[in-house]
């Protein structure tokens, strides 16, 4: 059996070190091909490659990442949010479908939301 994350390029849009890397290497784990880090908004839109699936962190440095999620979304990119915050009634209202997994998660939290938002895609474009 593949492993759950097997061949995806993986953009993780993350400003803290810490958990950024430890995604870095949850992913990897799982059976990612790439990672591709970014601490900022900036980073993230700069991003070179293209990635088949984003985590994205709801807040950077106080600055929420909403927009680049709806840029992403329109480009067909699919996406989960993480986020220390528990009160993200916005983000429900624009993002419908969109797995919020809460920090501190798990790592097989991450992975199952991972997972599912590319098979969501995938089942849409198929029907």
């Amino acid at each position: 059996m593949p492993a759950p994350l097997s061949g995806l390029r993986i953009l993780v849009l993350e400003d803290e070190a810490l958990i950024a890397l430890d995604v870095d290497q949850l992913c990897r784990d799982h059976g990612a091909e790439d990672v591709i880090l970014a601490a900022n908004l900036r980073e993230a839109q700069q991003a070179a490659e293209p990635y088949d699936v984003a985590i994205i962190d709801v807040m950077l440095d106080g600055e929420p990442t909403l927009d680049f999620a709806r840029s992403i979304k329109a480009a067909g990119v699919p996406f989960v949010f993480a986020s220390g915050y528990d009160q993200l009634d916005e983000l429900f209202a624009g993002f419908p479908g969109v797995r919020l997994v809460s920090k501190p998660y798990s790592g097989e939290d991450l992975v199952e939301a991972v997972v599912a938002s590319v098979r969501k895609l995938a089942s849409s474009a198929d029907g």
